[in-house]
């Protein structure tokens, strides 16, 4: 099993305004949608109810939510209050994906094997944001294009850039 998280960021690391996603961009939801099928995906409450309703849970996918409120109900899906049970259930084969918020990605990010983003080129107001990957941790393994950008049937110009975490010396 491997831990992974994945987001879309505008410049700047804006990953969300007023718990939405500032963007519309159909090609990075089709992304998410491919890379996250069939695996697990932990998000924290505030993600989880901002999905609409007719998403929830996230169809094929096994639904993890975290919340410090032991009352929190989430139809569909599993509860915590704790990241490595969520990210280490014996029901977790394959790749088990952080998806948000902030929090999460930052309480889970020392954990991950690998993160996908999609740099999304647009300046953007935003109150939530990625954790910063920096320092000799995480090394870029791959982007798509490997030059320039995609542009979105939007007018959105887009990249899928996918890192690694270094192996320890």
């Amino acid at each position: 099993m491997s831990v992974a998280l994945i987001w879309a960021q505008a410049r700047g690391g804006v990953i969300g305004a007023g718990n939405t996603l500032p963007w519309h961009l159909p090609e990075d939801q089709r992304h998410f949608r491919e890379a996250t099928s069939g695996s697990t995906v932990v998000m924290g409450r505030a993600t989880w109810q901002s999905l609409p309703e007719r998403f929830r849970p996230l169809p094929g996918r096994r639904n993890v939510v975290l919340s410090r409120d032991a009352g929190f109900e989430a139809e569909g899906a599993e509860v915590t209050d704790d990241l490595a049970q969520a990210l280490h259930c014996e029901a977790s084969a394959g790749t088990v994906w952080v998806i948000g918020g902030a929090q999460v990605y930052a309480a889970a990010l020392p954990l991950a094997d690998e993160v996908v983003v999609t740099e999304i080129d647009l300046d953007v107001a935003g109150d939530a944001y990625a954790p910063a990957l920096t320092g000799a941790d995480w090394a870029l393994a791959g982007t798509d294009p490997a030059e320039g950008w995609h542009q979105s049937a939007n007018g959105l110009p887009y990249r899928f850039r996918r890192y690694r975490r270094m192996a320890a010396s």
